[in-house]
């Protein structure tokens, strides 16, 4: 089997006088998506317990979106095909009154799961870069054995908060729709985004919101690129040493914010609005 090179330009029309070799990172598929999360349970501290239970009403102030753990697995007879499991863990900001004072603000996770399939090419070289990796010294038998799989990367906004349920307590099993989920399994550091200790109460009052979320997902290969190359990328502009000056000068550097105080018409806002749309 003869070798394949890639030397530089196949035809004489595409000469360039100067190319490079870059190592960067090949997307080699892709997909976007829009997620309706009916139902997601969000679990509260124990310190949380009380002003839940005594709440008239509950309103989601915002979601967002903590991190997402993506893990990708090859498929079975699929040469080239991957799965991308990716677990997505929210925290959920609540307005809660109880008829005395003012209302409470209590925040709660909310996880959700996502599998979605992708074409990553094939690769048998294994990778290892001399960065510095704070668990090498932990390192599993299955983790050294996936370092020739495509790198997954997944981009998500903070969802929006479609509705609020509350329920009754109810057993997890097969008559009721609740969902069990162990929450030993949250990594230390999302729960460390909670003040207090997350726990899973099934004898009391249960929250479920319904979100809205937009994702992409994308797998990619590190990869040698032979590109045309012009020059070093030399910085023209001089650093702006304004923190030296006096606060009124810097001051009338900025503009005025008319934007502010002219809130701009339905037209401008619906030309606005088609130019950052995604058309599919």
């Amino acid at each position: 089997m003869a070798d394949r090179r890639y030397s530089g330009p196949s035809s004489p029309c595409e000469e360039v006088k100067n190319s490079v070799c870059i190592h960067t990172d090949k997307v080699y598929d892709s997909c976007k998506d829009k997620d309706c999360i009916e139902d997601a349970r969000v679990y509260f501290s124990e310190c949380d317990r009380d002003i839940i239970e005594k709440a008239i009403t509950i309103k989601a102030k915002k979601a967002e979106v903590i991190w997402a753990y993506p893990d990708v697995e090859a498929i079975p007879f699929n040469c080239g095909y991957y799965t991308v499991d990716t677990t997505f863990y929210f925290k959920i900001t609540f307005e809660v009154c109880t008829g005395h004072g003012k209302p409470a603000c209590v925040e709660g996770l909310a996880v959700f799961n996502k599998k979605v399939v992708l074409f990553g090419s094939e690769g048998s070289a294994k990778i290892f870069t001399s960065q510095y990796n704070p668990n090498a010294g932990c390192m599993s038998e299955a983790a050294w054995q996936k370092t020739n799989l495509p790198k997954a990367i997944v981009e998500v906004v903070d969802p929006l908060v479609l509705a609020v349920n509350i329920k009754d307590p109810c057993e997890c099993d097969h008559s009721c729709n609740c969902p069990c989920f162990d929450l030993s399994s949250v990594p230390d550091g999302v729960c460390n985004v909670f003040d207090d200790a997350l726990t899973s109460w099934d004898d009391g009052r249960q929250i479920y919101v319904s979100i809205g979320m937009f994702s992409i997902v994308k797998l990619e290969r590190t990869v040698q690129l032979l590109i045309p190359a012009y020059d070093f990328c030399v910085p023209q502009k001089e650093c702006d040493t304004s923190y030296d000056c006096n606060p009124c000068d810097l001051f009338e550097k900025i503009g005025f914010p008319f934007d502010e105080f002219f809130p701009p018409e339905k037209e401008v806002c619906d030309e606005k609005r088609n130019k950052n749309c995604c058309c599919d």
